[in-house]
């Protein structure tokens, strides 16, 4: 039998993701998204969910978005988080691929919760994500 490793059980556990500019993620964060987001240690952002730890934005001079989704926001209602976030100027991603689909409002439907991807002005992607 494989001895479990508890050396990070209890060890609470957060995430990180760059930027390029700090101050325009924490206008895009804050003021774009309507989040809690606060100054933090060493020129870092803390945003605030409802619910677990803050998710740590640092700058990073040579930032490169990452290829994949670095933050999930879980919603009741797709597509109503789509319109708004919209009407506040986002562009949703499209895919057209042989595992993704989106829809013209730029949802992927039918194959688990719904989705749709977005950027922030660093070029990291998220997403809005049906609850399930």
């Amino acid at each position: 039998m494989l001895k479990t490793r508890t050396l990070l059980k209890n060890s609470p556990i957060f995430s990180t993701f760059a930027v390029p500019d700090i101050d325009q993620a924490k206008r895009f964060y804050g003021d774009t998204l309507g989040l809690d987001v606060r100054d933090s240690e060493m020129g870092t952002i803390e945003i605030h969910g409802k619910d677990g730890p803050p998710v740590t934005v640092y700058p990073k001079p040579d930032h490169k978005p990452a290829v994949f989704t670095v933050l999930n926001f879980p919603v009741d209602d797709v597509d109503q988080a789509v319109d708004e976030l919209t009407a506040v100027g986002l562009n949703f991603e499209r895919y057209d691929t042989e595992s993704i689909k989106t829809d013209a409002k730029g949802i992927a439907r039918g194959n688990g919760p719904s989705i749709a991807w977005f950027r922030d002005p660093a070029g990291n992607i998220l997403s809005v994500m049906g609850r399930s």
